[in-house]
């Protein structure tokens, strides 16, 4: 059973990263894009909060948009003369708000969790992502993949198997 889930894991992942039209030029391989469930967070953590803005729904949010090499290594914080900043986002902090939600405490609004996302790894993704566009691939990821669906209709078929 557990396989099966790992085979399905895998599939969406690849999914997703077919949504990246990525150059040549990227000093990289290929990005992963890794969500969370909120319960599982909370639970693996010495305490979990939620955000300003409410308890997030009861799906997979977007925990970033990783660039990653073949070898299993990953570059990190690229260009520390490139902060995060928030006005370069403006017309997506909504949309980041629920899908994108800081679980760490104390609560926040959000913004030192994607301040450290864009540092860490956005940075390195420049050759093909600015600020701006990184959050948005990473959010019309999560629009075009539903792994909470899929894994339900994966659990309904398997059900029916058996």
């Amino acid at each position: 059973m557990e396989s099966k889930y790992s085979i399905l894991l895998s599939l969406l992942v690849l999914q997703c990263l077919s949504f990246l039209c990525i150059s040549q030029s990227q000093d990289f391989d290929f990005f992963y894009f890794v969500q969370q469930w909120p319960g599982s967070y909370c639970d693996t953590k010495q305490s979990c909060c939620y955000p300003n803005t409410g308890k997030p729904s009861a799906d997979f949010g977007i925990h970033g948009l990783w660039p990653n090499y073949k070898d299993g290594s990953y570059p990190s914080n690229c260009d520390p003369d490139n902060s995060f900043n928030q006005a370069k986002i403006s017309g997506l902090i909504s949309n980041m708000q629920k899908n994108w939600p800081s679980l760490a405490c104390p609560s926040s609004n959000s913004i030192q969790f994607w301040t450290h996302e864009w540092e860490k790894h956005g940075t390195c993704s420049e050759s093909v992502l600015n600020q701006h566009g990184y959050f948005d691939t990473a959010l019309n990821l999560k629009g075009k993949t539903n792994l909470l669906k899929a894994l339900k209709t994966a659990a309904y078929r398997t059900s029916k198997m058996q």
